[in-house]
């Protein structure tokens, strides 16, 4: 696992879907099955032997790190990227790449809810390391309600901006991290413009993942994960 030891988590949204909740609490600290959704998320990059963790913070930033903190009773060791202001996907890596090291990291959302293994990734980073033309490796998932049409396709192995069956993007990927290094930092960026450029290149493989997945986008969703979590039924 030496190739995939770093992770970041994505946790500077605001949580607009999730309001009134998150106006006085950051959406990865609201609670479902008796713990923050971004603890949920720790443990099991931890489990999967992701150790050193970096976390991206804006809306009530200093919330989050003073219920973190580094990370040390999480087993693992955590770095802040603080944003004023909310930098979007791209822009909140690329603010963070003083932190991130070079070669691939693995980079998830915050408010998922999932069975994934992110050990299972080992190799996938290996072969990102090792160089060749892919760089860049994402987890999909069949299309949720609230999302019909899908993201990408999925052909070979390969994501492509357009094909016959379109899955959803998991928000979890790998990245060759020096895909962000030329990047402003402290500036708005969007991913999915860079996803285009790099699809087009055929640097951009692919997974499907059919088993537990969620995105905690409303008070319902988190209300129905709660129950799930408490009963057992997940």
């Amino acid at each position: 696992m030496a190739a995939t030891r770093t992770a970041m988590i994505l946790a500077a949204g605001r949580g607009q879907r999730m309001r009134p909740l998150t106006d006085v609490t950051p959406k990865p600290l609201l609670e479902a099955g008796g713990k923050p959704l971004i603890a949920w998320q720790i443990e099991a990059l931890a489990r999967g032997g992701f150790r050193n963790i970096v976390i991206n913070a804006s809306h009530h930033a200093a919330q989050l790190t003073a219920a973190l903190r580094d990370g040390r009773g999480f087993g693992v060791d955590i770095a802040w990227s603080i944003e004023p202001l909310p930098l979007e996907t791209a822009g909140g890596i690329a603010t963070a790449m003083p932190l991130l090291p070079a070669g691939p990291v693995l980079i998830v959302s915050a408010d998922i809810a999932t069975a994934f293994d992110y050990g299972t990734l080992a190799a996938r980073a290996d072969a990102i390391a090792a160089g060749g033309n892919t760089r860049v490796h994402l987890v999909m998932v069949p299309n949720p309600p609230f999302h019909p049409d899908g993201d990408f396709a999925l052909e070979n192995g390969m994501v492509k901006a357009a094909g016959k069956s379109r899955l959803t993007f998991g928000n979890i990927g790998l990245y060759d991290t020096a895909l962000f290094r030329e990047l402003p930092r402290g500036e708005k960026l969007k991913l999915l413009p860079l996803y285009l450029q790099w699809i087009a290149r055929d640097m951009v493989s692919g997974q499907y993942f059919d088993g537990r997945w969620a995105n905690i986008g409303t008070p319902d969703d988190l209300a129905q994960l709660d129950h799930r979590l408490r009963t057992h039924e997940v």
